[in-house]
């Protein structure tokens, strides 16, 4: 972490580069007042100087040199939270020895891929960037997929009071497809498929960007190697 001598670094960041916690959820504890900066509750836009002391619920935050890039194969029934209130959140079931937490999420109702990082620039590169990038799922619905279906997903359903961006379909199966998203509202896909009148059975993410899945089994995580880093990097533009 590198502090700008006039300007000092925001909290938020602060907390993201530190390997605490995203920059949205840093915001959500400095609102609920677990954040003190040398003793003092932390505000939103407070900023954080060389040799000042930062507390998370009365844990001191220290910058980390390491950065942690990770793929897990998430089961269904773990939340995609940091918050330790949270029985099943994805850190305490990934048991990491650095302190990481999830970029972006997927429903505790859904399995598969899923980054988690101590990198809070990149979370935040991804993040500014979702829409930009292509999310692939595999779906088990409750009846026959026809192709009215696939041209209505295709073209956009409204859900939560706008219409989805146009996204890609692939049949494989009489109750199954894939699906290519480049957006990502609240539970999306389920959303969609009970406006047309199906539901969701079964929901596996298999692929962020260029990173797949493959045969990462349930329930296990790997490091990313360093050439799926280097593209995520240059598709993020970093």
């Amino acid at each position: 972490m590198s502090f700008q001598e006039d300007n000092g670094v925001r909290i938020n960041k602060y907390l993201s580069d530190a390997g605490r916690c995203s920059r949205r959820e840093a915001d959500r504890l400095i609102k609920d007042g677990q954040v003190k900066i040398d003793g003092i509750t932390a505000q939103l836009g407070d900023k954080v100087f060389p040799g000042m002391k930062v507390t998370v619920e009365g844990e001191n935050i220290k910058p980390t040199g390491k950065h942690k890039y990770i793929m897990l194969n998430k089961p269904v029934g773990i939340v995609c939270t940091a918050d330790p209130n949270e029985e099943n959140n994805v850190v305490r079931f990934i048991d990491h020895d650095d302190r990481i937490y999830p970029v972006g999420r997927l429903d505790k109702d859904s399995e598969g891929l899923l980054l988690l990082t101590n990198d809070g620039d990149i979370v935040n590169r991804i993040l500014r960037a979702s829409e930009r990038h292509e999310k692939e799922y595999e779906v088990v619905v409750d009846k026959p997929v026809t192709l009215d279906f696939i041209r209505k997903m295709e073209s956009g359903v409204e859900i939560l009071g706008t219409k989805t961006l146009p996204c890609r379909l692939v049949k494989k199966g009489e109750k199954a497809f894939n699906i290519i998203l480049t957006q990502g509202l609240n539970r999306q896909i389920r959303r969609m498929c009970e406006a047309l009148g199906y539901r969701v059975r079964s929901l596996r993410r298999i692929r962020i960007m260029h990173l797949r899945l493959g045969n990462l089994k349930l329930g296990q995580w790997r490091n990313l190697s360093p050439s799926e880093l280097k593209e995520l990097e240059r598709q993020i533009g970093r």
